[in-house]
């Protein structure tokens, strides 16, 4: 269910490739620093500005933006972290919208591609609540084919949390995977693969769509 081994590789050395051509627009060199840690770096850069986001109003200002940017571990110069602060504060009121900056940051998804995961999204999401939990997962996901419950070593819980977990950020798993985890999980996904015939298969197969 989540990209292979192969895809993570392929896009972290598409990345790392990138960075080290030279990037000179600043928000493709931000996308990049995220793609080269695998198909949860968009994911991880979106966690650590909600935790940033203590007021919960969906906007970062520019200190927050810097602290954020930080803790995901991307360093930036002063004149630098400004000129990209200025490019997502196209209104110059000080703020960014966290949802505008996350969707221009994602890689871009062609509306064929964007639709595919919409359509697995709402297949988990029995409940409709825009959250895929555990109980959404029973009946959809079938843990008997995973060899650590074949094996006796995993309860259906833990395979199940372990799913949820491959959506979420690294060490930061709260059994939950919103809409905006699932869609920037596979702008990942969706940058290590080129041929759209071929993605399409991949998620119809598995999702069985």
């Amino acid at each position: 269910m989540a990209s292979t081994e192969r895809h993570e590789m392929e896009m972290r050395q598409k990345a790392q490739k990138a960075l080290r051509a030279g990037v000179k627009d600043p928000v493709e060199m931000l996308r990049l620093q995220c793609l080269k840690r695998g198909a949860a770096g968009i994911k991880g850069l979106g966690r650590a500005f909600r935790i940033m986001d203590d007021d919960g109003n969906r906007k970062l200002d520019k200190y927050e933006f810097k602290k954020g940017l930080s803790d995901y571990g991307l360093v930036l110069e002063d004149e630098e972290m400004t000129e990209l602060f200025g490019i997502f504060d196209q209104d110059r009121s000080g703020s960014i919208d966290f949802e505008e900056f996350l969707t221009r940051v994602r890689p871009p998804m062609g509306k064929n591609r964007r639709s595919l995961v919409l359509q697995a999204f709402n297949k988990l999401d029995k409940t409709g609540d825009g959250v895929i939990t555990v109980d959404d997962l029973r009946g959809v996901y079938d843990v008997r084919q995973h060899p650590k419950y074949v094996s006796g070593e995993w309860s259906e819980e833990q395979v199940f949390l372990k799913f949820l977990a491959s959506y979420d950020t690294p060490n930061q798993s709260d059994g939950l995977v919103t809409k905006e985890e699932f869609s920037n999980y596979y702008s990942g996904v969706s940058a290590s693969i080129d041929n759209d015939a071929y993605f399409d298969l991949m998620m119809r197969k598995c999702w069985k769509l």
